[in-house]
């Protein structure tokens, strides 16, 4: 089940919570229970176990075990599938471990790796996410400096790739389910211990910037161009999270558009991959169905899906078109990128 954050971006528990509730109530001696959602360390025992017990009457340890093997599917990955990820594992007792391990290794056929707790394997995904979050907010800082001194972020990135152990992450939107909200999970049980986590509130306090940053930075593209902003007529390319999938999730392509309609931008977004219907009852959108020639006073390629890499861009531009590449793709046809 999710484990989302609520509007005050505090992890809430209450889809976990209810999915166990509802499990205890058909439990019997020696069943095992193994929970996929990314939590904090400890939430399995501390907040899982004792519901378990509650409403099952049975005593955990003795009468039954949990185990805790973090989900790892990447949405959009046509290669990284279930069966071909290693999958972390864990028990409450070393019996029920070796069971836990062995029922994911019938059918994970990267293999498995068995971590010495369950506390440890809940660890181990909630910073899988929070380092990424980290690095990702480390490029877009990156390309706000870059920006100031018009060097182009992507041929930075591009030469320091060429040593071995760059890592290589780029700028962009941080959304979705996993990565824009793990890091809250970390967060707030290190708050609770008494620890203010500087870097991973940080990284994510930036990245959740990024999108009203874009759209400040494409409005000032606009001034310099003498378009007027007011009514000026935008598209938006993608809204999902990320490329090449159907998930709007968390999308932070609403903080660019609701950003430009607080300017009194007209726009338009268009995403073949976002279902029609889903948008709309969830964003209030009315995507487009098709783009409209020579209409546009400015574009914003939001997301990089492979179909945006294939279209006619100046078939769509008018004379003074401002072009943002949030992703890179055009490289230099575009006015600018992050």
């Amino acid at each position: 089940v999710p484990t989302p954050i609520d509007k005050n971006k505090t992890p809430d528990l209450n889809p976990l919570k209810n999915a166990t509730e509802t499990v205890s109530k058909f439990i019997s001696t020696n069943d095992i229970i193994i929970y996929e959602s990314t939590v904090y360390p400890g939430a399995t025992e501390e907040e899982c176990v004792p519901i378990l017990e509650k409403y099952s009457k049975l005593e955990y340890i003795k009468d039954f075990n949990v185990g805790y093997s973090p989900e790892r599917i990447n949405p959009g990955d046509k290669h990284r599938k279930l069966k071909n990820i290693i999958k972390i594992t864990s028990g409450s007792c070393e019996n029920s471990a070796k069971s836990i391990d062995n029922l994911y290794n019938k059918i994970i056929t990267a293999g498995t790796y068995l971590a010495p707790s369950i506390k440890v394997a809940e660890a181990a995904k909630v910073i899988e996410n929070s380092q990424r979050d980290i690095n990702i907010a480390f490029v877009n800082e990156l390309s706000k400096i870059f920006n100031l001194m018009d060097i182009n972020t992507n041929d930075v990135l591009k030469a320091a790739a060429t040593k071995w152990n760059f890592l290589d992450f780029k700028p962009g939107l941080v959304g979705g389910h996993c990565i824009g909200v793990d890091p809250y999970y970390l967060a707030q049980k290190s708050i609770q211990l008494g620890y203010n986590p500087e870097i991973i509130l940080s990284g994510r306090r930036l990245n959740d910037s990024m999108g009203i940053y874009v759209a400040n930075e494409f409005l000032k593209i606009l001034s310099k161009k003498d378009i007027k902003i007011k009514n000026s007529n935008v598209l938006i390319l993608g809204l999902t999270f990320k490329e090449n999938c159907p998930d709007i999730r968390n999308t932070k392509v609403i903080d660019i558009l609701k950003h430009l309609n607080e300017f009194g931008v007209n726009v338009k977004v268009f995403d073949n991959h976002a279902d029609y219907n889903e948008v709309k009852n969830t964003y209030g959108i009315k995507l487009i169905s098709e783009i409209e020639p020579k209409y546009y006073d400015g574009i914003i390629i939001a997301v990089n899906h492979n179909e945006f890499m294939h279209i006619d861009y100046n078939s769509l531009k008018k004379k003074n078109t401002v072009i943002f590449d949030v992703k890179g793709i055009m490289g230099k046809l575009a006015d600018s990128c992050l």
